[in-house]
């Protein structure tokens, strides 16, 4: 499995952004696609998931109520809706996915930029 993930770049705060995940190849064994981030200095940190099959979502503490994440199964895309941007959301934004058995993320793509000035 190979994921592109893009759409991150410089907004203003309180802008919304969309961010992309393209997934190819064996995309059948993905249970469970997500979002992370990590901003410098700081850890990588999960943002929310969507599961392929049933389409049900979880987010984070800190995006919750302001984002979306959501799939078209026939592109093999995850998108991540991300309203009233922050400051503070500004991180490489890396988009996972795992398969169902697994509880780790075993595949990752390359990361986008998003920046929020104030």
């Amino acid at each position: 499995v190979q994921l592109q993930a893009s759409g991150g770049g410089l907004v203003q705060a309180g802008d919304s952004l969309r961010l992309s995940c393209a997934a190819s190849g064996r995309t059948s064994d993905i249970a469970v696609m997500a979002w992370f981030r990590q901003a410098p200095g700081k850890e990588r940190e999960f943002v929310g998931r969507i599961r392929s099959s049933a389409g049900s979502t979880a987010y984070a503490g800190s995006v919750k109520g302001r984002s979306t994440i959501s799939r078209d199964n026939a592109q093999n895309t995850m998108y991540l809706q991300i309203n009233s941007l922050k400051p503070e959301d500004t991180a490489v934004y890396y988009c996972a996915a795992r398969q169902d058995f697994n509880v780790d993320y075993i595949w990752w793509g390359q990361g986008t930029q998003v920046t929020v000035s104030s």
